[in-house]
């Protein structure tokens, strides 16, 4: 190792910093592709438990329709189409808003490997500070 009275050229300098640049960028790269996958992994997981869940509820959520409607219609003595008009009417508002929040939710940032951005952010904040003490030192010599 360099001791700290050893001045490097300038040619070193650079070949150093292309050499840890390439050994960073290599690992960001590796970083960035384990984040993307886990994301994504998990993404599936949701994606899969909606479907499922989705396939039990529609048929349970129609047979819960027509109890409303029903019920509606012995409780009020209204006409079978008013009660599922009223009862279809509410579960479209509910479903609507649903399909808003869910939607809202479904965001190309949740899958984006932000952490690796982060760390490429410091990345370069690191290197340029390493740059100047660099300078700094070589005009100072």
């Amino acid at each position: 190792m360099a001791s700290p009275n050893h001045h490097r050229s300038a040619p070193e300098i650079v070949g150093d910093l292309f050499s840890q640049l390439t050994i960073l960028l290599r690992k960001e790269a590796q970083l960035a592709r384990a984040e993307v996958s886990e994301n994504m992994a998990s993404l599936a997981g949701g994606l899969g438990s909606t479907v499922v869940g989705a396939v039990l509820v529609i048929p349970a959520l129609v047979i819960l329709l027509q109890a409303g409607v029903a019920a509606l219609t012995d409780a009020y003595g209204l006409a079978s189409y008013w009660s599922a008009l009223i009862v279809g009417g509410v579960v479209l508002i509910v479903g609507i808003i649903l399909l808003w929040v869910g939607m809202s939710r479904l965001n190309v940032k949740n899958i984006a490997p932000s952490k690796t951005v982060h760390q490429l952010q410091r990345d370069v904040e690191v290197a340029k500070e390493k740059a100047s003490q660099d300078n700094e030192s070589r005009r100072a010599a």
